[in-house]
């Protein structure tokens, strides 16, 4: 995969950004080329190497048959219960999200949805809903390019069912 300035790229447990720059820089004598990409959703800049850009799992927003597929697994509700304690939940959501997969960042979504409409959240829950709804909506929007409170009002709806 190679990027361009100005191409948007998701970068695992953080989002989708835009490429702003590829620079080349020193390290101990050593050049490293790298993106410089600039998270959507905070702001914030992280620099990859471009030669492991892949291995790191930075790669292209979604298509629309992926887009389809991750509605397919936000609809599920044939889902079994997890009984799993908390600690354990938590670690495998949060394995899901940094992943960076939509499929799995939207597994832990329905879940914790699906929980939500049963018990209140506790507030390690709570975060980790947060954090894969803003992944999700953030590279549905791009990848449908329509407004992040379009992808909301969907994601709404769909959790009402």
């Amino acid at each position: 995969m190679e990027y361009n300035v100005g191409d948007r790229a998701v970068y695992p447990g953080h989002g989708v950004g835009v490429i702003q720059a590829i620079e080349t820089i020193d390290l101990e004598g050593a050049s490293a080329t790298m993106y410089v990409l600039k998270i959507l959703d905070n702001g914030m800049t992280i620099k990859v190497p471009i030669q492991n850009a892949q291995a790191l799992g930075m790669r292209n927003v979604i298509n629309m048959v992926q887009v389809k597929k991750v509605y397919d697994v936000l609809k599920d509700r044939d889902v079994p219960a997890d009984t799993q304690t908390w600690n354990r939940r938590y670690r495998e959501y949060l394995n899901k999200i940094q992943t960076g997969d939509p499929i799995e960042v939207g597994k832990v979504l329905r879940d914790l949805a699906l929980l939500r409409h049963t018990k209140n959240l506790s507030f390690g829950e709570r975060k980790m809903y947060d954090q894969a709804s803003t992944l999700l909506i953030q590279e549905l929007a791009v990848a449908k390019d329509v407004t992040e409170q379009d992808i909301r009002d969907e994601l709404e709806k769909i959790f009402k069912e």
